[in-house]
């Protein structure tokens, strides 16, 4: 779903000349997508479970208020008629969703990498290192090995495959991807995030009640597919302007009582998380709102994570890619100074399970159209 290129680097804080710079992004989708208020008649039709109304009823209140418009999703009607245990509850399938997976997962990431790499303008050869995170499926060798070969990039890539590392990995493929381009001067280094976790997820709903509305819950947060891309090429610039350079990345425990904004900001100078551009993993609404009440952040502050919410609902990884493209456009349709919405500064946060947060400090590149 996404793409960037990121130039040499040197330190970190220090104000250095060449920084890992994001150059390109490209985003796809899958072809098929339901809308939101579609997906109980859907859910409950495809899984021959029409009888249970109530549930039904309550599964549609949930989707209300999920603040998704649509999802896109690998997953067919045609595809379960074929596999039809996929949609009954405990019945054995994990063979026929693993077969699907495998091919399908690099596939999804070669489209959004030749995307990625269309904007960049540089040719294939330059990129050095690849970079494959997905929820979806093991397979040796990895789907980081397929793309290499579909896209035909140089057998001497070298290759870091992530699996089931959760939503918060679209921080963590860019905290790679910075040590990465300032330990190997010179580096070209390509992002992928392909996620078709549908085919994890996605069951009828079991006879237990309690069962049922969990189920359909997760079904209501988890039905996505997404990819996201991004190249890192050092010196080379993409015509476009994108979302600027990584200035930090952080892994630490968490600490309760610590003031975030102080491990996170607070070198650069910066006091009002207001005064950033965010991009925010969206999880789903109530995080959202949560984020915007304890820190006090206005509500514009989120417009792009909200947008990218209601669009596509949660892509785990790909998630945060989606919301740096979608501002860097909106910042220069509505000719803004900077990719970051007019600011200089920027907070990129993944949240995952555990709690996992994954945090990158951007700084954005000037707009030119």
């Amino acid at each position: 779903m996404a793409t960037l290129s990121v130039g040499e680097s040197q330190a970190v804080i220090r104000q250095a000349q060449d920084v890992a710079t994001i150059l390109a992004i490209g985003t796809v989708n899958p072809f098929n997508f339901v809308y939101q208020a579609d997906y109980p008649d859907f859910y409950f039709r495809i899984t021959n479970s029409e009888e249970k109304t109530t549930l039904k009823e309550k599964f549609k209140r949930i989707c209300a208020k999920s603040m998704i418009r649509k999802r896109h999703m690998h997953l067919t009607e045609e595809i379960l008629k074929e596999n039809p245990n996929i949609g009954i509850y405990d019945a054995p399938s994990l063979d026929a969703r693993q077969d699907i997976k495998i091919v399908e997962t690099p596939k999804l990431g070669v489209r959004a990498a030749k995307a990625a790499i269309k904007e960049w303008g540089q040719p294939k050869t330059n990129i050095t290192h690849l970079i494959f995170d997905s929820t979806s499926g093991v397979d040796m060798p990895g789907a980081d090995y397929q793309l290499i070969k579909s896209l035909g990039l140089k057998t001497a890539v070298k290759r870091v495959m992530l699996y089931h590392q959760g939503c918060f990995a679209g921080g963590t493929v860019l905290r790679i991807a910075k040590d990465l381009a300032e330990n190997n001067p010179g580096s070209g280094i390509l992002i992928v995030c392909s996620d078709i976790t549908v085919f994890t997820t996605f069951r009828g709903p079991p006879t237990t009640t309690y069962l049922v509305l969990w189920a359909k819950q997760s079904s209501a947060t988890t039905q996505r597919l997404s990819l996201s891309v991004r190249t890192y090429p050092t010196r080379a610039r993409s015509k476009n302007p994108c979302s600027g350079s990584f200035q930090r990345r952080k892994q630490f425990f968490l600490n309760p009582k610590a003031h975030s904004r102080d491990i996170y900001v607070k070198p650069f100078g910066i006091s009002d998380w207001n005064s950033l551009f965010w991009v925010a993993h969206p999880g789903g609404a109530a995080i959202l709102r949560e984020i915007e009440l304890k820190i006090g952040l206005k509500k514009e502050k989120l417009r792009a994570t909200w947008h990218v919410l209601s669009e596509y609902g949660n892509m785990s990884s790909a998630s945060v890619l989606f919301i740096l493209d979608e501002m860097r456009k909106k910042s220069l349709e509505d000719g803004k100074s900077t990719t970051g919405e007019g600011l200089k500064w920027g907070v990129l946060f993944g949240f995952g399970p555990g709690l996992t947060v994954e945090t990158v400090v951007l700084q954005s590149a000037p707009a030119v159209s």
